[in-house]
């Protein structure tokens, strides 16, 4: 009896070590994973190639130098999936949000559930309107429309018919740009010297839909000398229709993003200019700011920028205007492009 007694107790000795064992194994676990940073980007959509050049850059950086983890999510330009994207990153716990909006007014809500987690907010190249983000990095894109239209304009010798390519109305940033080429223009289409023959946003910033529109155009009018497409998909959409009609590169044609194949049609003559955002310098900066938020690390800004709630702190980067001339100075010394993959050599 006092044997099987002493065995009882052996028994129940190992299983509550075991048991203690176990517990200590998963808090050691537990622990490790609530230490460990993880960010969530979430983007409006991955369609044109600078998306896909933003996150790669941004996860490389967490994933190499910051020790943190991230969870990329893309919406294909739809906002109720972009909302459900967030939903789910919000309920894995990630200790700091990028948001690429594809609609700066459908966030609202998101941002609001963010906050409430006591996640901080990070608008990244777009902001998000009357919600409140934390901070917003990007260009100054009035600056990038400036320099599109300025070069539109001395390319056609400041008088002419052109037709506006706008951005995704959902967009804020389309607006920018816009403001920031009717400063160019206005006065000169006040005067009469510009003439504006046509004028479309472009929804989801799609390239099929340029073509049409820019198709739509040449059916009335081949007379105008030159096309302000504000990205390169839009320019890339307008090209294409050009080349039906037999008149790519007779018109002067704007852009932005320096995308490979921009590049490339700039070298060809088919598009006139781009605008080059250093990407990879915003990826890599907006994710060092994520790390530093989530550690609730001291950031500053500079300069802020109303968003219809609040006024945000503000990343702004510079830009630059891209052509023939300046490729090799500026997106192959960068790195941006290979010197192979934009002359094909």
């Amino acid at each position: 009896m006092k044997l099987k007694l002493v065995l009882l107790i052996l028994v129940l000795i190992m299983l509550v070590a075991n048991i203690w064992t176990f517990s200590m194994k998963t808090g050691e676990a537990k622990k490790k994973k609530d230490n460990e940073i993880v960010i969530g980007l979430s983007l409006g959509s991955l369609r044109e190639p600078r998306w896909q050049k933003d996150r790669d850059t941004f996860v490389d950086l967490l994933n190499k130098k910051l020790k943190a983890k991230a969870i990329v999510l893309s919406a294909n330009n739809d906002s109720d999936t972009q909302n459900k994207n967030i939903k789910s990153l919000i309920d894995e716990e990630v200790n700091c949000l990028v948001i690429v909006p594809n609609d700066a007014t459908a966030l609202t809500n998101a941002v609001d559930m963010a906050n409430k987690a006591g996640i901080p907010v990070i608008a990244y190249d777009r902001l998000i309107e009357d919600a409140d983000i934390d901070y917003y990095i990007s260009f100054k894109n009035e600056d990038v429309g400036t320099k599109q239209a300025k070069f539109l304009v001395d390319a056609i010798g400041g008088k002419g018919k052109i037709v506006r390519l706008y951005g995704a109305p959902t967009d804020n940033n389309s607006k920018l740009l816009k403001q920031g080429q009717d400063k160019i223009l206005m006065p000169l289409i006040d005067k009469g010297d510009i003439e504006v023959i046509r004028e479309e946003w472009v929804p989801d910033w799609d390239p099929n839909n340029a073509k049409n529109i820019i198709s739509s155009v040449l059916e009335k009018n081949k007379d105008f000398a030159g096309i302000l497409a504000s990205n390169d998909g839009t320019a890339g959409g307008a090209i294409e229709a050009l080349k039906e009609a037999g008149l790519a590169g007779k018109v002067i044609v704007t852009g932005q993003d320096a995308d490979e194949a921009a590049c490339r049609r700039i070298i060809d003559g088919t598009q006139s200019m781009t605008v080059y955002k250093p990407i990879s310098k915003l990826a890599r900066k907006a994710a060092i700011l994520a790390v530093k938020l989530a550690k609730k690390k001291p950031v500053s800004a500079t300069g802020l920028i109303n968003n219809g709630l609040k006024d945000v702190q503000t990343i702004f980067m510079s830009v630059k205007t891209v052509t023939k001339e300046n490729m090799d100075a500026t997106v192959i010394k960068d790195k941006f492009h290979s010197k192979e993959a934009v002359y094909g050599k």
